[in-house]
């Protein structure tokens, strides 16, 4: 690992128009995008509160997946919010790793494909307990095998439509986000509480990814940008949610 850091690297570009022209640079190649990434692209400079935000959400996803697992009531409530756990784990802890690091150019496009896919793990993760816990069958199967099929579809896509424009993933993590929308009334039955808080946490990323998609706005370029907006969304979202699918692993319906 230490090989693949260059901590000297300086520049005058921004980190997220490096990695816009990363990626149109890597869509160019025929060969598999992650191994013939692009070899020349501009340097960055990363705002300095680029990727602290996550990092610091890490270790209080696992505190929190603690707290959830060991309160949750029964097998299929422990395992479920388990999954929860381990996608947010992941989303959060890889997106510390790739945005607080200066990686050089091909281990960086490899990073920002798993953050990116990770963001569909945890839609899919955070379904699977409210689909198992508050959604009676065949309701709850329909909506976990949909939320996880959209995931794996929206990942492929992702990895491999190397230049797609940002606008159109990002809308189809909110087509996927909200997918549980019919559901509505009958997670309400069950926990209105919960129901508010899930879409409460739904409004937060969905505002956020409008912020990252727009660019937009950027109050300290350098320091606390675009990006950490949208970071400290998600953030907030997550505690909405876990808070949310905690009530429901509580009481799980059944």
């Amino acid at each position: 690992m230490a090989a693949e850091l260059d901590p000297t690297r300086h520049s005058t570009s921004a980190e997220d128009g490096v990695s816009d022209a990363a990626e149109t640079a890597d869509s160019e190649h025929h060969g598999l995008p992650l191994i013939e990434a692009a070899a020349a692209v501009p340097e960055e400079v990363k705002p300095s509160w680029r990727g602290w935000i996550h990092a610091g959400t890490f270790p209080v996803t696992i505190a929190a997946g603690i707290v959830l697992i060991t309160l949750a009531h029964g097998a299929e409530a422990k395992w479920a919010s388990a999954v929860f756990t381990l996608t947010s784990m992941l989303l959060f802890g890889n997106s510390a790793l790739y945005h607080r690091i200066n990686w050089k150019p091909r281990t960086k496009l490899i990073f920002k494909r798993i953050d990116h896919a990770n963001i569909f793990l945890l839609i899919a993760g955070t379904y699977t307990p409210i689909a198992l816990l508050a959604l009676p069958n065949p309701q709850g199967v329909i909506l976990l095998v949909s939320v996880w099929a959209g995931a794996i579809l929206g990942i492929a896509f992702r990895v491999f439509w190397i230049g797609a424009p940002r606008w159109l993933y990002v809308l189809l993590y909110l087509a996927l986000g909200w997918v549980a929308v019919m559901y509505i009334g009958d997670i309400v039955a069950v926990n209105m509480a919960t129901m508010i808080l899930v879409v409460v946490g739904g409004l937060l990323y969905s505002g956020g990814a409008v912020v990252y998609a727009l660019k937009r706005p950027n109050p300290v370029p350098g320091h606390f940008g675009f990006h950490e907006i949208f970071h400290v969304c998600t953030v907030l979202a997550f505690l909405c949610h876990w808070a949310g699918i905690l009530l429901l692993a509580l009481n799980p319906l059944g």
